[in-house]
């Protein structure tokens, strides 16, 4: 026999076919997986354990029942369409734990997409708008491809299902039983993941009765809007006690009870506040201090600036969406209708901003007309001294009517580094004495690997905030300056933590004995730093205790 004749090569077309079967099982294998993950994967980052995918899922057992009594045709269609569902719910959870460490709540299918390009807009502060373009689109194409996956993997191990109806048939059967025995008993490997498990069917539901609620809300929120024991108040109905005065309302960015009260970060900027007491007590100002609940955490500070101007409870984009649209009696508009003159500063715009005529500002600045010359500090497109600084040069310096104005700092925003130093007033200019100073500060790269100094540079941000507008009263204030100020919403979980409550600060700060006595009913804490026990308003209900405290 020659040797080109052997056994060993005659056997080859033996060989290829026990590679395919071994091929093809392993896609079969591979294509359970995938669909026993995307069926047992929970939406909390916080349950992704092991034990949660030592589970039974019923809706497995529904879909091989469902296989087993259709033809091919109709499979093959039921196959694919439940495969890209259950591929677009995996999408979902995914989503969903991004909005987890975000902003600590779950993704509304219907009405959040607008939230996702305010992301796409935030990373590329960090990372540049074309690279936050590239990822987002990275992100959108990963997702169509795990939705075409899910779809094949169900439509090939439903096929494995239709050729081995017998076998599937037994195993499913016992499955069922084994199911049901485990739902009935309770019986789950760690608390809060039973072996019977349906959470692909409980999270398909949830996001669908969110979606339910979402379209309810619309309707309920616009009967809101229209009750307003304010709307129709003449001039000489409002703001009475504080006419002459300049009043600054001044929100913190992520300003929350985390940087003032039981936590690593509170102790540096408790003493912030304590000094900064005594500072104001010794040029002649009075303060007093409580907390409000926010509408809002981790992020969606318009939906705060909207609540405590509008004295309506702005929780969601949809709920902002239709505020803007309304011609709702605001803070702006009742200090305008009594004649000051009113003002926006908001550093943080980039672009237009042709909602904001809800407010009622006669003039508004943004990052684009307020004169900055020097550079961005991550988020940040200016410090927070330099912000007080234009606005009293441009406002405050004038001769002009009394003033009232919403400013915005920013310097606190995420990721919270670089951050700047504080500088002389004087020296403050154009904002380019700035320039050299994101290049000596640490990057988000460098902070963001250790949870304790993502916290440190949270503190220290908010101390800088904190302290460049102490400085500014101490410098600029007069007897008519009346400021508030306040946290728009709690910062992200890595530094609040999971399940934090949405309380921020708020602080009145005057010279104006007359003022202080006023406010003497709100029982708020003496001094600019609220503890335990001090008062907590829902946000929305200030605009009304406002009004009504003021009005003569």
């Amino acid at each position: 026999m020659s040797v080109f004749t052997r056994p060993a090569l005659a056997g080859l077309p033996g060989d290829r076919t026990a590679a395919r079967e071994i091929a093809s099982s392993a896609v079969t294998a591979l294509s359970a997986v995938l669909v026993l993950f995307a069926l047992l994967a929970p939406n909390d980052l916080d349950a992704l354990a092991p034990e949660a995918f030592v589970r039974l899922p019923v809706e497995a057992l529904l879909g091989v029942a469902v296989v087993l009594m259709l033809r091919d045709g109709a499979r093959r269609i039921v196959a694919v369409s439940a495969g890209a569902i259950l591929g677009t719910l995996t999408v979902f959870k995914a989503i969903d734990i991004g909005f987890g460490l975000a902003l600590n709540r779950r993704f509304n299918p219907v009405f959040d997409w607008g939230v996702l390009g305010n992301g796409v807009d935030l990373l590329g502060t960090s990372i540049g708008r074309a690279g936050a373009i590239a990822s987002f689109a990275g992100l959108t194409l990963l997702a169509m491809v795990v939705i075409v996956l899910m779809a094949l993997a169900v439509l090939r191990l439903s096929r494995v299902v239709a050729g081995r109806r017998t076998a599937s048939t037994r195993v499913t059967a016992v499955l069922s039983v084994a199911w049901m025995v485990c739902a009935v008993s309770g019986a789950q490997l760690a608390p809060g993941q039973p072996l019977a498990s349906r959470s692909a069917v409980a999270f398909a539901y949830d996001d669908l009765r969110q979606v339910r609620a979402g379209i309810r809300d619309r309707q309920a929120f616009t009967e809101e809007v229209a009750v307003d024991a304010f709307r129709d108040t003449p001039a000489s109905g409002l703001l009475n006690a504080l006419r002459g005065k300049d009043v600054l309302f001044t929100f913190i960015e992520s300003y929350g009870r985390v940087a003032v009260q039981d936590s690593d970060i509170a102790p540096k900027v408790d003493a912030v506040l304590d000094a900064g007491t005594a500072r104001l007590k010794n040029a002649g100002y009075g303060s007093r201090s409580a907390f409000l609940t926010s509408p809002t955490t981790s992020a969606g500070s318009w939906l705060a600036h909207s609540t405590f101007q509008s004295g309506v409870w702005v929780d969601s984009q949809h709920r902002y969406d239709d505020f803007v649209k309304t011609d709702r009696f605001t803070l702006g508009g009742a200090f305008k209708r009594a004649g000051w003159e009113t003002v926006g500063v908001v550093p943080a715009h980039t672009e237009d901003w042709p909602e904001g005529k809800v407010y009622g500002y006669d003039r508004y600045y943004d990052s684009r007309n307020i004169g900055y010359h020097g550079p961005p500090f991550s988020y940040a497109t200016m410090p927070d001294q330099f912000t007080l600084s234009a606005f009293q040069r441009a406002e405050r310096d004038r001769n002009r009517p009394p003033l009232m104005a919403e400013i915005d700092l920013v310097t606190s925003h995420w990721p919270w580094t670089p951050l700047p130093r504080t500088v002389d007033w004087a020296a403050v200019g154009d904002g380019s004495i700035y320039n050299p100073m994101p290049s000596q500060g640490k990057t988000p790269e460098e902070v963001f690997t250790d949870p304790a100094k993502v916290r440190g540079a949270y503190g220290d941000s908010i101390a800088y905030s904190l302290n460049s507008l102490i400085s500014y009263v101490e410098t600029y204030g007069d007897d008519d300056l009346v400021l508030v100020f306040l946290g728009d919403h709690q910062p992200n979980p890595i530094v609040a933590g999971a399940g934090a409550d949405r309380d921020v600060p708020i602080t009145v700060v005057t010279r104006d004995k007359a003022v202080l006595d006023k406010v003497a009913g709100w029982k708020w804490q003496d001094g600019l730093h609220p503890d335990r026990n001090a008062p907590v308003w829902r946000m929305d209900t200030f605009r009304d205790r406002f009004l009504t405290t003021f009005a003569r």
